[in-house]
């Protein structure tokens, strides 16, 4: 069964001749493509890597989530386990199949770890960014087993880890390396943007931290 979009595109390409394979005309599509001038990019994002650093923490911090600084990978565990008991919550934690958090000594920690998909139980999560908007204090997570979406909306309390090299200015330059490490046709089924704890303020105009996902959310941003 084709479409109508398909007839006339169909249409088009016997009238002209052609089939939509060939490699000359796909060809010069991609260049042209490549060679489309970027859009307006905010200036608040361009700066050195400290002070996108400094302009991330600050834009997260002002939508109610919390930033801890770890010197290394190390050091995560450890910051995770302080988060957790600081907070009264439980030494509980869901992860995927990330091999940089599976890296991490979990066993150094009295944290209880299990992995795989959270099914909706899981009091806490942890998933690892693939990278940050500094300009709005934006995680950005990929969908896929090393970090199932499902641990960002489905525990009450999400900690995520950013490396700080991993922060950009600005989200036209984050979909730029996205593209650049999946490449075509290899791109994540979902991307997730997340600016803070889940909210919402339509009962009253009263915010409502943990609306439609996590009520806490804790960064860990690795230093270099």
């Amino acid at each position: 069964m084709t479409s109508a979009r398909d007839d006339v595109l169909s249409n088009i390409r016997r009238s002209l001749g052609v089939t939509g394979h060939e490699a000359p005309r796909i060809a010069a599509v991609d260049e042209r493509l490549a060679r489309a001038a970027p859009g307006v990019v905010p200036a608040r994002g361009q700066l050195d890597p400290a002070a996108r650093l400094a302009l991330f923490r600050a834009q997260a911090e002002a939508v109610q989530a919390s930033l801890a600084v770890a010197a290394s990978a190390k050091d995560v565990p450890a910051e995770i386990a302080r988060y957790l008991r600081d907070n009264n919550l439980p030494a509980t934690l869901r992860m995927g199949a990330d091999p940089r958090l599976a890296a991490m000594d979990w066993g150094a920690t009295t944290l209880a770890v299990t992995r795989g998909p959270s099914a909706g139980d899981d009091l806490n999560a942890v998933s690892h960014a693939f990278a940050g908007a500094a300009e709005t204090g934006t995680l950005v997570l990929v969908s896929g087993t090393d970090n199932p979406t499902t641990l960002n909306f489905l525990p009450d309390n999400h900690i995520v880890v950013l490396r700080a090299a991993d922060i950009d200015g600005d989200y036209e330059s984050v979909w730029t390396r996205l593209r650049a490490t999946f490449g075509k046709g290899l791109m994540p089924r979902a991307v997730n943007m997340i600016t803070g704890p889940s909210r919402s303020g339509d009962i009253e105009q009263k915010l409502l931290l943990g609306a439609h996902g996590p009520r806490r959310l804790h960064i860990v941003i690795v230093g270099d």
